[in-house]
């Protein structure tokens, strides 16, 4: 079974429970143990060994801790009544829906430095405002993740980056960060994503399953289904202090994203670099952010413990709360890693190397091709980082020192692929952090999600092979947009026409 088609039958296999059953818990456990009794022979104790060592092998302890930290603080500042204070504020600025997705857009792009730290930060901060204005949280999730991978993975300032420069091999005719520049005006989905979500706020456009999400939210039930996954973070929402202020909630969000990116500066240049830019490219990102959560914690105590907007005792029964609160996400987390590793165990990465290497030929539909492999291979294993590690060094060397344009093309193709099947998979880490950060449950998020992410990716594909054509990134992005401008026009129409019978 090791590098057949028989590697992807685990996480396919997760995937189609999880959107058969909506229960993704179970989903994921029994593709990981498929993948276990693969990996083992269907030998029983064999079976457990590897799914033991395999699990533990997997999980990213610093991923855990970092969201352990980060639900922290989210529960402190809704202890603090920081949160609550925020949406007063921002409820006698933002005076319309609109305005409240718009912020919470901007918000999004903003907090470019890791998409973990977007989807959380984003969803404990805005999700007051976008509850007074009836916004459902499966939207509120799917502006979350739309504006965390596809901004990380065009911000030449972030640990995407980081991870694609590590990605390239050392001889290839372009460095790491040179190429990853060459790929941000060429990575349509990140783009054409980020377009989406203004269009759609702007025309007030919702349509599929995510239609029926914002119907309910306005006749007052945000959840649709999952609302008592959230009963504890309910419990600490209508127990905030009335006596706290927006700086409870600013000056944290503050130093926590000023220590990030003080972190990532610094392991870059304790790495050798001499630069801010080369020291983002080599920093160590999971240690910058651990050391940022535990900055602001720290700095929490010294901001409200004086003034006394919590207790001490109220101080350290968060900490525990809000432990507890990231409990499911890193049980889903912890899952979704072991998958991958048995996807790793039983050569996917071989399977998909040898795929491409004997199917692939120099034409102008590599881009689409590769887009399409990128977006199915991240699909299946729920993972963009894991996508990227496989493909992008295949495509560099399919053009080794033959074609520099094509290759950066095919290698944004890859990188918008990734992202895309990242963006559609239940089983992703981020598109799981979005839900969290939203209170969403992550079937509706996942379910509604998809819908909107795949016009996009079908606008891609056209973009792709315009891209191979003329090799002209302008030419691309602009016939692209306008294709799906005119796409979202056409539904739009169709929606209202819809409406009015």
């Amino acid at each position: 079974m090791y590098g057949t088609w028989w590697s992807l039958v685990p996480p396919v296999v997760a995937i189609v429970l999880a959107l058969i059953t909506k229960e993704v818990y179970s989903s994921l456990f029994c593709g990981v143990l498929l993948g276990a009794l693969f990996t083992a022979g269907f030998q029983p104790w064999g079976t457990f060994e590897t799914l033991f060592t395999t699990m533990t092998g997997s999980m990213d302890l610093n991923i855990i801790i970092f969201d352990i930290l980060l639900g922290m603080i989210i529960v402190l500042m809704q202890k603090s009544g920081g949160s609550a204070a925020y949406g007063n504020w921002a409820s006698t600025k933002i005076k319309s829906k609109k305005s409240a997705l718009l912020s919470t857009t901007g918000l999004g792009i903003l907090i470019f430095v890791d998409d973990y730290f977007n989807c959380l930060t984003v969803g404990s901060v805005m999700r007051p405002v976008t509850d007074k204005f009836k916004v459902s949280r499966a939207k509120l999730a799917y502006i979350i993740d739309a504006t965390a991978a596809p901004v990380c993975i065009i911000a030449p300032i972030s640990s995407w980056a980081a991870a694609v420069n590590s990605y390239v091999p050392e001889d290839s005719s372009l460095t790491g960060f040179q190429l990853f520049l060459s790929t941000i005006p060429f990575n349509l989905y990140a783009l054409l994503t980020l377009l989406m979500v203004f269009l759609v706020i702007v025309l007030n456009l919702d349509f599929g399953l995510m239609k029926k999400h914002e119907k309910n939210a306005e006749n007052g039930d945000l959840f649709t289904s999952g609302a008592d996954e959230f009963k504890g973070m309910e419990e600490v929402e209508e127990k905030v202090n009335p006596n706290g202020k927006v700086i409870d909630l600013a000056l944290p969000v503050l130093v926590l994203i000023g220590s990030a990116v003080f972190g990532m500066i610094y392991t870059g240049i304790l790495g050798g670099s001499t630069n801010i830019i080369d020291a983002f490219a080599n920093c160590d990102a999971e240690m910058s952010l651990i050391f940022a959560t535990s900055i602001t914690i720290i700095f929490m105590a010294l901001l409200y413990l004086p003034r006394k907007v919590v207790s001490f005792k109220e101080f350290m029964n968060s900490l525990v709360e809000g432990a507890k609160l990231m409990l499911p996400a890193i049980l889903i987390l912890t899952f979704a890693w072991t998958l991958k590793g048995m996807g790793d165990n039983l050569g996917i990465a071989d399977f998909v190397n040898g795929t491409v290497g004997s199917n692939a030929t120099a034409s102008i539909f590599i881009p689409a091709i590769m887009f399409g492999i990128a977006l199915f291979l991240a699909f299946s294993t729920g993972t963009s980082w894991g996508t990227f590690s496989i493909l992008v060094p295949i495509v560099v060397s399919m053009f080794a020192g033959a074609d520099n344009k094509m290759m950066v093309i095919a290698v944004s193709a890859v990188l918008a692929g990734a992202v895309c099947g990242d963006h559609v998979s239940p089983i992703s880490d981020t598109t799981i952090m979005s839900s969290s950060g939203a209170q969403s449950n992550h079937i509706n998020h996942v379910s509604t999600q998809m819908q909107y992410a795949m016009v996009v990716a079908v606008v891609c594909v056209i973009g792709y092979i315009i891209a191979g054509i003329c090799k002209n990134w302008l030419i691309t992005l602009l016939l692209s947009a306008a294709l799906l401008v005119a796409v979202l026009l056409f539904i739009n129409a169709r929606e209202k026409k819809a409406e009015a019978k």
